[in-house]
This record gives C-alpha cells, sequence and structure tokens, in this order.
C-alpha cells in the first residue's frame, strides 16, 4: 500500500458510511478531529490512533453487518479485505469497552479469541475518550453527555443501554487518565 494508513483508512471509511450512513460518517469525522488534536500530545506514532478513529465504527455500513455487531463486523471487514494492519485492526474491534456489548450479545469469546486487546492501555484509552467525547453529528462533547445520549437514543433496557450501564464506569475512567495526561503535559 504506498498511500498512508491515515489517507487509506479516511477512503474506506468515506466509501463505506457516508453514503448509507452520513450521521454515522459525520461522527466517525469528529472522533477522528478528537484524534488528530489529541494524538500528537500523547504519542509520536499518532496516525494509528487517527486511523482507527475515522474507522471505529464502518461495521454499521449496511453491506458489512454479518453478526450485527458493528465491533466484529468492522474489524473483519478490515481484516479479510484490506488485509489490514493487525494492531488497527484490535483497535477497531475493541474500541470504547466493546468486550462488554460483545458478551452482552453472546460474542465476547469470538471477539476475544480473533481480536485480542491491545497492551497499549495509552492508546486503547486515546481512542475510548475520542468516540465518548464526540456527538453523533461529529461536535465536541462531555463523557457525562455523550454516556446519557446515548442511553437516551438506544433505551436504558436495551442491550446498548445495558453495555453502557456496564461500561460507564470504565469508560469514565479512560477519560479522565486522558485528561489526566493531558493536564500532565507542558504548556
Amino acid at each position: 500500500m504506498d498511500e498512508t494508513m491515515l489517507a487509506w483508512a479516511t477512503q474506506v471509511a468515506e466509501r463505506e458510511l457516508s453514503g448509507a450512513l452520513p450521521r454515522r460518517w459525520a461522527h466517525s469525522r469528529g472522533v477522528a478531529a478528537r484524534a488528530a488534536w489529541l494524538g500528537p500530545a500523547l504519542t509520536e506514532d499518532a496516525e494509528p490512533l487517527i486511523a482507527a478513529a475515522v474507522l471505529h465504527d464502518v461495521g454499521y455500513a449496511p453491506r458489512l453487518a454479518k453478526t450485527g455487531f458493528h465491533a466484529l463486523d468492522g474489524a473483519r471487514f478490515l481484516r479479510d479485505e484490506h488485509g489490514a494492519n493487525e494492531r488497527l485492526v484490535r483497535l477497531v474491534a475493541n474500541h470504547s469497552f466493546a468486550l462488554l456489548e460483545a458478551e452482552e450479545r453472546g460474542l465476547r469469546a469470538i471477539l476475544e479469541a480473533e481480536f485480542p486487546l491491545l497492551d497499549d492501555q495509552r492508546l486503547v484509552d486515546a481512542l475510548v475518550y475520542c468516540d465518548m467525547t464526540t456527538t453523533p453529528d461529529g461536535e465536541v462533547t462531555s463523557a457525562d453527555a455523550r454516556l446519557a445520549e446515548i442511553t437516551g437514543r438506544y433505551g436504558s433496557d436495551s442491550l446498548v443501554g445495558r453495555f453502557i450501564r456496564r461500561a460507564s464506569p470504565d469508560i469514565l475512567a479512560a477519560v479522565g487518565r486522558v485528561e489526566a495526561a493531558l493536564a500532565a503535559q507542558p504548556r
């Protein structure tokens, strides 16, 4: 692949999401913008974070939805159709505590077997932060407001509502770790 990972990721995400799911595409672009802002402050290798940010919801694309679980469907698509970088694929598969949603769907063992969690907690936290501080329309928001929006959109008793309730402490902890790392940066 001659193009950079980020250019390729943006092209793939746009092709899959922009026409079929324009609001999801707006969210993905917003998450990528957050990652572009955040990445250089946390790591010298920001490209995988930004690429994962733009691709994290690609599995929602109707043609890719095989299991109905976007994290798994997106990761399989990136691995199987594109031979994407393993680190990138694992970030997409496990973004925003996807293992907990996979458990709600009866898919946890499959997700864990195919796409083990990354050991790079800082990178994982950064993607959680970017996703959970971006609205569905791609605007910046607080993690608390985003969690409330997700619960309101899906309903507290829905599968996603149950997942968000279970994941909220972990999401807020990840956001807190990123905010602490940013606060410790020299100004």
